[in-house]
C-alpha cells in the first residue's frame, strides 16, 4: 500500500486510508482483489452482511472463498418470508457460514402493541421507525459487538439512486465499507451463479427481483417502472442499513427518494 493511500482517518482504531487513491486503484479491479485487500488490511476487523436476498449466494460464496470464517451478519427482522429462512439455512450449511444473527430487542408482538403494524400506515415516517427498530439498530449493535472496523456488502449501483453515488470503498458510521460487486450487471450476477452452481432465492421463480419482509415485498409487474417499487410500496428505496449514520445525513432517512 502506498503512503498516499494511508491518509484518511476515522474514529475507530484502524488504518487511516486515502479513499480517493484507493478508489482509483480498485475502480476496475476484480471483485476478489478488493476482498483480498480488505482481508490483508483489516484482518479480524472485517465483517460482511447478508440479507439472504435474491442474489445473496454470490457474495457469500465470493467472500468465503477468500475468508472462510469471516463473521456474516444477518439481521432477522422476524418478518421474513418462510422461503428466506429456508434459503438461509441451505446456504449456511452449504457454505459453512460463520453466521451471526441479530434481532431487535423489541419482539414483533411488542412492537405492534406499542406502535401498530407500521408497514400498513403508508407513510415514510412509520416505515422509517419500523426500519430503525427492526433493521438499523440490530445492525449497528452487531458491528459494535463484533468489533468491526470494515464491512463488506453486496450493494450494486443499479439498485437505488443512493447506490449510484457510491464508490467501491467508502466510510459509513466511522467504518470502512467495501463494495466488491458495485459495478456488476445482472448478467455478471447470472454468469457467476451459473459458473458456481449457486441458487437464486426461491422467490425469484415467483417474479420477485428483490425481497425483504413478507409484508413489504411483492413480485414485479408490467406496470412497475422501477424494480425497487416492489419494496416498501414504492414509498422509499433504502431501509437505512446502507445510509450514513451521521447527524448530517440522518435527515435523509425522512426522504421518500431513499
Amino acid at each position: 500500500m502506498t503512503e498516499a493511500m494511508l491518509q484518511h482517518t476515522s474514529h475507530l482504531d484502524q488504518p487511516a486510508l486515502d479513499l480517493d487513491a484507493l478508489n482509483q486503484t480498485f475502480s476496475n479491479a476484480d471483485a476478489i482483489k478488493l476482498v483480498q485487500w480488505g482481508a490483508e488490511t483489516f484482518g479480524g476487523g472485517l465483517v460482511m452482511s447478508t440479507s439472504f436476498g435474491i442474489q445473496s449466494a454470490l457474495m457469500l460464496h465470493l467472500v468465503t472463498q477468500v475468508i472462510p470464517r469471516i463473521p456474516v451478519i444477518w439481521v432477522d427482522t422476524g418478518y421474513l418470508p418462510a422461503e428466506t429462512y429456508r434459503f438461509a439455512e441451505e446456504l449456511t450449511t452449504r457454505l459453512n457460514l460463520n453466521l451471526q444473527v441479530y434481532q431487535s430487542p423489541l419482539s414483533p408482538a411488542r412492537m405492534e402493541a406499542l406502535y401498530g403494524q407500521l408497514w400498513e400506515q403508508q407513510d415514510v415516517d412509520s416505515l422509517n421507525r419500523y426500519d430503525q427498530i427492526r433493521k438499523v439498530e440490530p445492525m449497528q449493535r452487531a458491528l459494535r459487538d463484533l468489533g468491526a472496523t470494515a464491512w463488506l456488502a453486496g450493494l450494486r449501483a443499479n439498485q437505488t439512486d443512493h447506490r449510484k453515488t457510491l464508490q467501491p470503498l467508502g466510510l459509513q458510521g466511522g467504518r470502512y465499507k467495501l463494495l466488491p460487486i458495485l459495478r456488476w450487471s445482472s448478467k455478471d450476477i447470472y454468469d457467476y451463479l451459473v459458473a458456481h452452481d449457486l441458487p437464486y432465492h426461491p422467490l425469484f421463480d415467483h417474479g420477485y427481483v428483490t425481497v425483504g419482509d413478507w409484508h413489504s415485498s411483492r413480485p414485479l409487474t408490467a406496470d412497475d417502472s422501477d424494480e425497487r417499487n416492489t419494496r416498501f410500496n414504492g414509498l422509499k428505496q433504502e431501509c437505512g442499513l446502507h445510509l450514513p449514520q451521521t447527524a448530517e445525513e440522518a435527515e435523509s432517512l425522512n426522504s421518500s427518494s431513499l
